[in-house]
């Protein structure tokens, strides 16, 4: 930034003003003492980074709520910030999230598409799939892509192996269902049983998981996760918004959100 413009801006900091001016020095201090903020705070001398900072002090023993009215400004500009930094990842990865070839549930024409982040030992993923499938069982339409991201260990990895290979047998949906229904800690003794009473083929599906191309896909959806910066499951994209957690409440939201008016 130009000195000639530095200046402008000091000059309207340092007017005197009232409570609506110090709460903004209050949400610029914030960016002045917080890393985000360096840019910001490079375009200023220290001369006047002391002045603005000599200015809260005084102004913070005569009224302390600044300060909280202060952060209340910085976390809904943070979380502007976060949510248009989504929207532009999700239009950057829109074809690796909505890929056709990935397991889903639900219409492929329904008017909310959700994406699912999940690990089948996932205690939150376990907690939320009921009203997840009731969702698709009674609600308004609504579509499921399933991506598996098995973070928690072997049994996780047979897991999603075993779903994805069921997929080619088109009996991911029933396999993630009665997985997700079963103790979490998943053998390859109760795999077979489950994957036998749902009428499946064993053998073929034990062959088809050590397929090279299931441990790609699993690769993919890791790789997207951490692009997203995922660090835990359930994660949810919808429309345009990220849902990170099993927070029912925010989902639904996101989903309303999302569908046509």
């Amino acid at each position: 930034m130009r000195c000639k413009t530095r200046s402008r801006i000091a000059a309207k900091i340092f007017r005197p003003a009232g409570r609506a001016t110090m709460t903004i020095l209050a949400a610029f201090w914030f960016f002045l003492v917080c890393p985000s903020g360096a840019a910001l705070a490079d375009d200023f001398t220290a001369a006047q980074r002391s002045e603005i900072i000599a200015i809260l002090r005084d102004a913070l023993k005569t009224d302390p709520s600044i300060l909280r009215d202060a952060a209340e400004s910085l976390q809904s500009y943070q979380a502007e910030e976060s949510a248009a930094a989504a929207r532009k990842m999700i239009a950057a990865r829109h074809g690796l999230l909505f890929d056709s070839n990935s397991p889903s549930a639900g219409p492929n024409d329904a008017a909310v598409t959700i994406v699912e982040f999940f690990d089948t030992r996932c205690p939150y993923c376990r907690q939320i799939d009921p009203m997840l499938t009731s969702w698709l069982a009674h609600g308004p339409p609504m579509r499921i892509i399933y991506k598996d991201i098995p973070i928690l260990g072997p049994a996780s990895v047979l897991g999603s192996k075993a779903l994805l290979a069921a997929q080619r047998q088109d009996g991911y949906v029933p396999l993630r269902q009665a997985i997700m229904q079963s103790p979490p800690d998943l053998t390859e003794a109760k795999l077979q049983s489950l994957v036998t009473q749902l009428g499946l083929d064993w053998p073929r599906l034990r062959t088809d998981m050590q397929d090279p191309a299931i441990q790609q896909t699993i690769d993919s959806n890791l790789a997207l996760a951490r692009e997203f910066g995922f660090e835990g499951t359930p994660a949810f994209v919808v429309g345009d918004r990220l849902v990170v957690g099993s927070d029912v409440t925010e989902l639904q939201s996101a989903i309303a959100a999302t569908r046509p008016r």
